[in-house]
């Protein structure tokens, strides 16, 4: 395991009585995707601006490669970039004229600019599209584009606040290629996403936020692994499903959940059961299957399981 670039320990943030962040720890290893999922209002934004150097934790510390993000902050901004929910981009320029102008605000001379900006435009597929006006980019095209303005300086860690947030298939997949070169090239991403396939695909661990702090982390294995595999049946006759729910808990211990007519799900916490021992205590309850089956839970059940809660946090 690399050793971790991204700390945070006990952050804690309140705005006015309401508290965003209640003790949040979190540890990132260098090169690697960390999803960062949460309800709405779990507090993810929060400690993305804290750790991007945007906001100060009124408890608690955080450090980004090796730097106090309050104590040290304009450290930590030379080594990290930030993309938002949004395209940051001007429309009136075009996309080389961007990435130029944001080289220059960088530090960089007129001649590494262009240079970069080359570099970055050829490398992300917009080469074709650099000399148009940004105006006329598809919103693929556009947060691309505004995700390599983040990687002018090349930095060591990349916030990623929701990229793919109304984006077609297309222009989702364009945008996790485009993630996985910077994490082979050795940056470090933490990501926020309400889209649960993304973590599962793009993140080598996910940290679950909820009421200011994290609940769980893991490989989206892992996490799959804490609630079990689920066993799935389908009835010949919706009216056995009384039969076939008092066979299959009497065979799991667990009491299943009708998912539509005639058809039962049952988590199977620790532990695996034969389909065969499934259908033979089915037959000997005079239940007809239609089909039967094992799988492995999806993430957003995951989810779901670890954030079902009564009130609202921020």
């Amino acid at each position: 395991m690399s050793d971790p670039i991204v700390v945070a320990e006990g952050l804690h943030k309140s705005f006015g009585g309401a508290h965003a962040l209640r003790g949040l720890d979190l540890t990132v290893p260098a090169g690697t995707v960390c999803g960062l999922l949460g309800p709405n209002g779990a507090g993810k934004t929060t400690a993305v601006r804290i750790l991007a150097t945007l906001s100060d934790p009124d408890a608690g510390h955080a450090r980004v490669a090796g730097y106090d993000v309050v104590r040290e902050a304009g450290k930590v901004r030379e080594r990290i970039g930030l993309a938002g929910q949004y395209a940051a981009v001007d429309d009136k320029l075009t996309g080389r004229g961007n990435l130029r102008m944001f080289g220059r605000l960088s530090h960089l001379s007129r001649r590494e600019a262009h240079r970069r900006a080359g570099e970055l435009l050829d490398r992300f597929g917009l080469t074709d599209a650099a000399d148009r006006q940004v105006a006329g980019y598809s919103g693929g095209m556009r947060r691309r584009l505004d995700l390599i303005t983040c990687l002018i300086l090349r930095p060591e860690v990349l916030f990623l606040d929701e990229p793919t947030t109304g984006l077609d298939p297309r222009s989702r997949g364009e945008i996790w290629d485009s993630i996985r070169e910077l994490v082979a090239d050795g940056t470090t991403v933490l990501l926020t996403t309400q889209y649960l396939d993304e973590a599962d695909r793009l993140a080598d661990d996910i940290a679950v936020v909820d009421h200011g702090r994290v609940v769980a982390t893991g490989t989206p294995d892992e996490l799959k692994a804490t609630i079990g595999d689920r066993l799935d049946v389908t009835l010949e006759d919706p009216a056995a499903l009384p039969a076939a729910t008092a066979a299959l808990n009497a065979l799991t211990g667990t009491e299943p959940t009708t998912t539509g007519a005639g058809r039962l799900s049952v988590a199977l916490p620790g532990g695996r059961l034969r389909l065969a021992d499934v259908v033979r205590e089915l037959d000997h309850a005079g239940v007809a299957a239609a089909d039967v089956s094992l799988r492995r839970p999806t993430l957003d059940e995951v989810f779901l399981r670890l954030t079902d809660r009564q009130e609202t946090a921020l």
